[in-house]
């Protein structure tokens, strides 16, 4: 099975209450439900709400949120004030998560470019175009063009130099976890190399509250309920997830750091075998979850646990409860009955990225060999037959069964769509860690890089604690801490390194107590002063890729309508969003993008007005390209 096997390599994600996968973790071992009020900056729940809805009102004032869906660091992508403003959160924050996600799989993006490396997003979105657009036609300008949802894996495709398939899959609330599936279908074609899978949803907008709430199927207290007697439906959310794949034979190969492998997956639609488009089907999730473990050579009476699709639906709890003990039940013993959970009791129902975070969980699952407890299963439904069905929803946390082979765990999703959608995950086998330094002792370099000054800063301080007492880096060795730093990371313009043989050395000379010396600190000095350094002769002998500290992102708020001192990233972005074609970076030439000689004259008249201050015709008109046109409008925001 290894030649079809697909490794899971790096994961990262931002969703309530967790802006990572070990503040995941800890949330879900510790039952917390990080579902919460509706900020002010989604829409006015108050003026939406009602404890008795009828037409036009909203059931619920929960959901479940990510923190700072504002916040980016738009100066790490190149990008000016004004085009950050405009563009897509849900563009910005997966930018940010996939960077993350390749980072925690040592995979270096400048050394990815120009690969077939393939994107697959699940998405269902486009709240951000939406509000804009319904602000009139004033407000479709050619910069919206960015915002359509085709764009959020080129947007990837694009900024990493991405060359294989770029697809956005929209099968509703099964959409990133079809995601998956083509990736791995990609993959095992010889399509990709490697490849990018993510779901992205960000609730901006109550409209599709508005639509649920009148069809009855909306959770009054915006909590999902999996499994209980009282679960009253669906409890939407945020999240942005990622995660990177590859052949498990090349990831085996290449040293990776393997977090769970996929065995197989199915989807498949439900076709005809129910009343409507909108109903699910037992007869489509029987077959899907068959062929899943047929694709996946595995006896589904040995799978541990199942990531259910778990919507809080009564109807759809009971049919999904039924269908997995219909196939997983099947040759299973009776003191050995099948885990159940979701994910979405703890951060709600993330739509079409909840399949993506159910995944995430699920490999959390195994890497830590338990499984956390569903919340707010009081009273097991009625419509469920659990004497007859061996199925568990765990109220506490409880271990995985220590059966002498891997863990086996499934994920499903399902779609307003009628599409369904299984992915089968095992355990990893062991790594191979050094925890103890090599004899006889020696020091090695650390090198530390970001884009800017205040960014490598705060890294420093990131890794610092990284090594210092209680930090997670006590459990790896020296040399595969500074191994994976030299090898498996991108190199930035701004750089430092330190030098030492301990972990507290390392953490000593990052925090200014300790200065490194030996033939090591050539090597650093080289670093530092950004010339090449042969890190195959640093470690002759190779290293073990080990977990690092993620980069360290320099955000600010960028949300339409507050105002922002920076306002010379403004004047370039309003100059190209009203006089420019679309399809251009900073090498384009303006007369290529639509500015000629007629439009610059207009140009000067209007940056006068908005700047305040006299613009020189001629020296507007020696600018040639779009990024010396960025550079100017900074000196002249600068200036002003």
């Amino acid at each position: 099975m290894d030649a079809r096997s697909v490794a899971v390599i790096g994961m990262a994600c931002r969703l309530p209450g967790a802006s990572g996968a070990d503040e995941l973790w800890s949330l879900l071992r510790d039952g917390t439900d990080a579902t919460s009020e509706t900020p002010p900056d989604r829409y006015d729940v108050d003026a939406l709400y009602d404890s008795r809805p009828g037409p036009g009102r909203l059931a619920s004032r929960r959901a479940g949120y990510v923190a700072d869906v504002a916040g980016f660091d738009a100066e790490f992508f190149g990008m000016s004030a004004g085009e950050a403003v405009e563009l897509d959160p849900q563009q910005r924050l997966l930018l940010m998560t996939a960077w993350e996600a390749l980072e925690d799989a040592g995979q270096r993006p400048d050394l990815l470019a120009g690969s077939r490396t393939g994107v697959f997003v699940g998405a269902a979105r486009t709240d951000y175009l939406e509000l804009t657009l319904r602000q009139g036609p004033q407000a479709a300008t050619a910069a919206q063009l960015l915002n359509f949802r085709s764009l959020l894996s080129a947007r990837l495709s694009h900024f990493l130099d991405l060359r294989g398939p770029s697809i956005v899959v929209d099968t509703a609330c099964s959409s990133s976890l079809t995601a998956v599936h083509q990736a791995v279908q990609s993959i095992r074609a010889g399509e990709s190399p490697l490849a990018l899978a993510a779901g992205v949803n960000l609730k901006l907008r109550p409209d599709e509250g508005l639509a649920m709430t009148a069809a009855g199927s909306m959770s009054a207290d915006g909590r999902s309920r999996f499994g209980d007697a009282n679960a009253d439906g669906h409890a939407p959310g945020d999240a942005v997830g990622v995660v990177v794949l590859k052949p498990l034979t090349a990831a085996l190969a290449d040293g990776d750091r393997i977090r769970a492998v996929i065995q197989g997956s199915a989807v498949g639609n439900d076709g005809g075998t129910s009343d409507s488009v909108l109903n699910p089907s037992l007869t489509g999730q029987l077959e899907v979850l068959r062929w899943a473990y047929e694709d996946a050579g595995v006896d589904p009476a040995e799978v541990d646990y199942v990531e259910a699709h778990g919507s809080g639906s009564p109807a759809l709890d009971m049919l999904e409860l039924t269908a997995l003990g219909e196939v997983l039940g099947r040759g299973r013993p009776a003191d050995r009955p099948l885990l159940v959970g979701s994910v979405k009791t703890n951060v709600g129902h993330a739509e079409a990225a909840g399949g993506l975070t159910g995944l995430i969980k699920a490999v959390l699952c195994l890497e830590h060999g338990q499984v956390p407890p569903s919340l707010h299963l009081d009273t097991p439904s009625p419509r469920v037959d659990w004497h007859r069905l061996p199925v568990v929803v765990p109220r506490a946390l409880q271990d995985l069964p220590d059966r002498g082979r891997p863990a086996v765990v499934g994920i499903s999703g399902q779609g307003s769509s009628a599409l369904n959608a299984h992915v089968v995950l095992r355990q990893a086998d062991p790594p191979t860690v050094r925890v103890k330094a090599l004899k006889p002792r020696r020091p090695y370099v650390l090198p530390l890089s970001a884009r800017t000054p205040a960014a490598l800063t705060a890294l420093a301080r990131r890794y610092a604690e990284y090594l210092g007492p209680g930090g997670a880096g006590a459990a790896y060795a020296v040399r595969d801490i500074c191994f994976s730093a030299a090898t498996r990371r991108q190199h930035h313009p701004y750089r430092t390194a330190v030098v030492g043989a301990t972990h507290e050395e390392l953490a000593a000379a990052l925090t200014g107590t300790l200065v490194g010396t030996g033939r090591a600190s050539e090597a650093a000095d080289r670093y530092r002063a950004g010339l090449d350094v042969d890190w195959d002769a640093e470690f002759k002998k190779g290293g073990t890729y080990v977990p690092l500290p993620l980069y360290a992102w320099q955000t600010e708020r960028y949300w339409p309508g507050e105002e922002r001192s920076d306002n010379d990233g403004d004047l370039s972005a309003w100059v190209l969003s009203e006089h420019a074609r679309t399809g251009f970076d900073d090498g384009s030439t303006l007369t290529e993008i639509g500015i000629d000689s007629l439009a610059r004259l207009r140009i000067v008249v209007e940056l006068t007005k908005r700047s305040g201050r006299e613009i020189d015709p001629e020296e507007f008109g020696r600018l040639r390209t779009v990024g010396e046109l960025r550079a100017w409008t900074r000196t002249l925001g600068a200036a002003a």
